[in-house]
């Protein structure tokens, strides 16, 4: 299934990525620049990579077909390494192979969720491919940009990006962590908002065409009304009753990042927010870091646990690596603040990151690459039921 290559891939290349970028960045020249490859390989590098393995994951789920296995599924995982050692590349040529690459990658996912989507008619999910081609669609934009040396192009697609992949990211979490939070919690009832999330969903989907046709206002409250929200939906799932559950409260903890991240967003579009809040960095961190990374150490953990049929307890490290996560994102966000300890600040964020991203790649890479936990091997004298239904061939 689409988790088992692309989670440890997403994450070992979070871990790699931001130990370059912050420990040897003398070691990088990417055509992108150093900076816009830094917000790229986040983006879309590892948040994007981690939605796709958990979309191709969950469509199985949502539709009994597994949209990708086998060789299809190497030639997306070959596409994505591709990409990722293409964008180092420092010439023009190496960049064309890393566009190209990287369209393939989402494309084919796109493609593969809408054939088993459509083929079952899964009409809630039928938006879910379109998302995923999108991420495309702005990739290809900001690099575009980035070719160009347009700034703001280049900030207006990346924007478009994260707000892209944050649409993904509430539509999943506003299903799953109340799924979570009731099975994990005897007695538990919490709300599922269809009515609030689909109004969310029209509110983030409004937000992207708004920014796309320039706009910046009109999608600054089209943002924060979808942050505010995202925050009404958290206090009706009951905070406190997870709070004894790691596994959940690090999921409520992301969600909460995402809505102030949002709000954050609005507010900076309206040039509402006052001096330090005033630079970009601060509601992409809030977003990129506290809202996705903090969801995709929490999801990685809890659908891996639940897809490679391990009981749904976590130990030590898995704790500690939600610790070291949150302690990154909250040494990263100080550290934007102007100080002498800024640089400081940094080389501990990106410190905890590598370690909480170590630790689950210690513990699950391991899992990750043998069979489902209770699988049962299946005996040799056991008789293809479909085979045996069909008429023989003559020999």
């Amino acid at each position: 299934m689409g988790f088992r290559p692309l989670y440890p891939a997403g994450v070992l290349w979070a871990l790699i990525s931001v130990a370059l970028w912050v420990y040897a960045p003398g070691l990088l020249s990417p055509r992108l620049g150093v900076l816009a490859w830094h917000a790229h390989e986040m983006l879309w590098g590892f948040i994007a990579t981690i939605a796709v393995g958990f979309l191709l994951t969950a469509a199985a789920t949502w539709t009994g077909i597994n949209p990708l296995k086998g060789k299809p599924l190497a030639l997306l995982c070959g596409l994505w390494l591709v990409a990722r050692l293409a964008y180092l590349g420092s010439n023009t040529t190496w960049l064309a192979i890393a566009v190209v690459a990287e369209t393939l990658f989402f494309a084919i996912a796109a493609l593969a969720l809408w054939r088993v989507i459509g083929k079952t008619q899964s009409r809630r999910n039928y938006g879910v491919p379109w998302l995923a081609m999108g991420l495309a669609v702005a990739n290809l934009l900001y690099v575009h940009a980035a070719w160009l040396g347009d700034y703001n192009a280049l900030m207006t697609a990346f924007n478009i990006g994260l707000v892209d992949m944050a649409v993904i990211a509430l539509l999943v979490a506003r299903r799953v962590i109340p799924f979570f939070a009731m099975r994990a919690i005897n007695g538990l009832e919490l709300p599922m908002h269809m009515g609030t999330g689909q109004l969310q969903l029209g509110l983030g989907l409004f937000a992207i065409a708004t920014g796309l046709v320039g706009l910046p206002r009109i999608m600054a409250i089209a943002l924060a009304l979808t942050g505010l929200i995202s925050l009404y939906q958290l206090f009706t799932w009951k905070p406190v009753a997870v709070r004894s559950k790691p596994i959940l409260w690090i999921l409520y903890i992301g969600y909460a990042f995402m809505g102030l991240g949002l709000i954050t967003a609005g507010a900076w579009l309206l040039d509402l927010t006052p001096g330090t809040l005033t630079r970009a960095a601060v509601p992409a961190h809030l977003i990129g870091m506290g809202g996705f990374s903090v969801l995709i150490i929490g999801m990685v953990t809890r659908t891996a646990l639940g897809h490679l049929g391990r009981p749904l307890q976590l130990d030590q490290s898995m704790v500690a690596s939600y610790g070291f996560m949150l302690a990154a994102v909250c040494l990263r966000l100080a550290a934007l603040w102007p100080s002498s300890f800024a640089a400081g600040l940094l080389h501990a964020a990106a410190a905890c990151w590598v370690v909480s991203l170590a630790l689950y790649l210690w513990r699950f890479v391991p899992w990750l690459i043998r069979p489902r936990f209770n699988a049962t091997p299946v005996p040799s004298t056991t008789v293809n039921i479909r085979a045996a239904a069909s008429p023989r061939r003559p020999s």
